[in-house]
């Protein structure tokens, strides 16, 4: 691929997502930008969503992961599903009937402004860290394309490359927010799962199999397992299953990023008629994106590629040698589709956020909605600040499988959410809103411990996503223990 083409296409890219912008962005103001005037289609968000939920991660690592793990991620994509249902059901309506901008706004209304502001917190950690780590990995991925297309000319430093994509999708968020959101990610997922289908058809293509000979080859090189029966092992299947429901639970139903979308849809039958064809499409997307992984090992074992985990795709379809020009400018189309869905509305979500829940922008000292705009835009520029340099620092650990990292992460910082959440929605119970905060902490801290020592605790038992269900029950006990239920037996000092 030359460098003018590659550049030619993520301009033309960009300027298609400049226009979508213009033209959602026109007389918008803070309501627009925080829910879209709660107008929005139900049918266009729950399509783009696709591409928020998957992101680049989804595109480069869970392919590169069926070569470890076999199909076993599908286990986890049944558990989402579980968790939709929880969505729909349980949260949705909940968010509705107290007519939330902020989600977290539920924790004031339920316990107070500690509990509100701890739970806000958490969110601004956790959505910071999961969406950089989503940005980092497809940012390093066109680093290193622009390193091979131009060579030792190339010198523009990866961190330039990281601020320049940051500052394009500033421009095209700094306005209408989730307004422009909801009908940039549809653009944006639809590129995505067309690169992902063509991308499928040329490899059966020119491995000249169809879909029952492909399966069975995965079959015989053990790439096709979806269910680990061993409880011991990390992919046991109720692990897999129990924790994709509570991740789908934590990272969707409780966070800003994805509700403030849902709660744009003017009506609550509309939002959950959105979560439940999101549960549908996700697993059917999650197979092809598994099949996928698993041609692309069948396809690198043929040509002699050792390329694994999160660098097989990018290794098969950038090098000239083993794909056509015309798959690696529909992989960096797909790629960038990718790319900007997990860290645009991240952003957009994050100043909704700290602006709401934080500074109290809706609900503080009366301000004109001329200075709202201005707190809401140094808020803005702010987190693209932030997201560059956690970025960075996610350059320096450079795993091998983000994916991991992201699960890993959502583990310790949605736990104490999850169990917030949980202990409002299924108690009546009023605990004491100053010690909320100190559990919030000592409940990852406590995960961690037992994880770094689970070989001494649980002897060959190991750990895996359940760890986000221990996270939040701990923090649902320690709510519990401080309740002022307890208080007054005189049971707690």
């Amino acid at each position: 691929m030359t460098a003018g083409l590659l550049f030619s296409i993520v301009i033309a890219y960009f300027f298609i997502l400049l226009v979508v912008a213009w033209y959602t962005g026109r007389n918008s103001n803070n309501e627009s930008f925080f829910i879209g005037n709660r107008n929005s289609n139900w049918m266009l968000v729950a399509f783009g969503m696709i591409g928020t939920s998957l992101s680049g991660v989804t595109f480069v690592s869970v392919p590169g992961d069926v070569g470890k793990t076999a199909f076993s991620y599908l286990q986890v994509a049944f558990g989402n599903m579980l968790g939709y249902v929880v969505i729909a059901f349980v949260l949705l309506p909940l968010y509705y009937r107290l007519q939330l901008t902020s989600i977290y706004n539920y924790f004031n209304t339920r316990f107070g402004v500690k509990a509100y502001k701890t739970g806000a917190s958490f969110f601004i950690l956790s959505r910071t860290l999961g969406a950089t780590a989503r940005l980092y990995l497809v940012v390093n991925i066109l680093q290193n394309l622009l390193q091979e297309t131009f060579g030792n000319q190339f010198t523009v430093p990866f961190w330039l490359t990281t601020l320049i994509i940051l500052m394009m999708i500033l421009l095209y968020t700094f306005e209408g927010g989730v307004k422009t959101i909801v009908y940039t990610d549809t653009l944006q997922t639809t590129c995505m799962l067309s690169g992902l289908v063509i991308c499928i058809i040329y490899i059966l293509n020119h491995l000249n199999l169809n879909v029952g000979n492909s399966l069975q080859a995965m079959s015989d090189r053990g790439m096709s397992q979806i269910f680990f029966w061993d409880p011991n092992s990390p992919h046991f299947f109720l692990k897999q299953i129990l924790g994709g429901a509570f991740i789908t639970i934590t990272m969707t139903g409780m966070d800003q990023e994805m509700m403030q979308k849902n709660i744009s849809v003017k009506r609550l039958v509309d939002a959950q008629k959105n979560v439940m064809t999101l549960s549908v499409i996700f697993v059917i997307v999650i197979i092809l994106f598994l099949f996928l992984g698993g041609l692309l090992y069948l396809f690198a074992e043929q040509i002699n590629v050792t390329a694994s985990a999160d660098k097989l795709f990018p290794t098969l379809a950038l090098d000239a040698r083993y794909m056509p020009p015309a798959i690696s400018i529909i992989f960096i189309i797909a790629l960038i589709s990718a790319l900007f869905p997990s860290a645009d509305g991240a952003i957009t979500a994050l100043t909704s956020s700290f602006c709401i829940d934080i500074l109290n922008l809706q609900t503080g000292r009366p301000r004109s909605e001329q200075e709202k705009k201005n707190i809401r835009r140094m808020v803005h520029l702010g987190f693209t600040a932030i997201f560059m340099v956690v970025v960075l620092i996610f350059k320096q650990i450079d795993s091998s499988s983000m994916i991991s990292v992201i699960l890993k992460v959502a583990s310790y910082t949605y736990g104490p959410l999850l169990g917030l959440f949980a202990f409002g929605i299924l108690t009546k119970r009023t605990v004491n809103d100053d010690m909320v905060p100190q559990i919030a902490i000592a409940a990852p801290i406590l995960c961690f411990g037992m994880e770094y020592f689970q070989q001494y605790i649980f002897g060959g038992y190991k750990i895996g996503l359940e760890l986000l269900i221990i996270n939040g029950l701990l923090m649902f006990i320690g709510l519990w223990l401080c309740s002022k239920d307890f208080q007054k037996r005189g049971l707690v000092s």
